[in-house]
C-alpha cells in the first residue's frame, strides 16, 4: 500500500472504532469507484479490523488488536 493512503487508512480504522459498523454501512459509506483506493481492503488485509458476526446485528465490521495499536501509534 502506498504511503499516500496511510491518512485515509488511519481514518478508516478510526471510524469503526467509534463502534462496530454493519457491514453493508461500511461498503456504502466507503465504498469507491477507483481501484487505487481500496481504503477498507488495505485495512482488513492489514489486519486492521475484521469481519464479526454479532447476535441480532448480522455481519459487522470491527477493529482488531492491531486495529488498536495502529491508532494509538498515530496518536489516535
Amino acid at each position: 500500500m502506498s504511503e499516500t493512503a496511510d491518512p485515509l487508512v488511519l481514518d478508516f480504522v478510526e471510524w469503526i472504532a467509534r463502534e462496530p459498523r454493519a457491514y453493508a454501512e461500511v461498503i456504502a459509506t466507503w465504498k469507491t469507484s477507483c481501484p487505487r483506493l481500496t481504503i477498507w481492503e488495505d485495512a482488513a488485509d492489514r489486519g486492521l479490523v475484521a469481519r464479526e458476526t454479532r447476535p441480532g446485528i448480522g455481519l459487522t465490521i470491527a477493529v482488531t488488536q492491531d486495529g488498536a495499536k495502529f491508532l494509538r501509534a498515530n496518536g489516535r
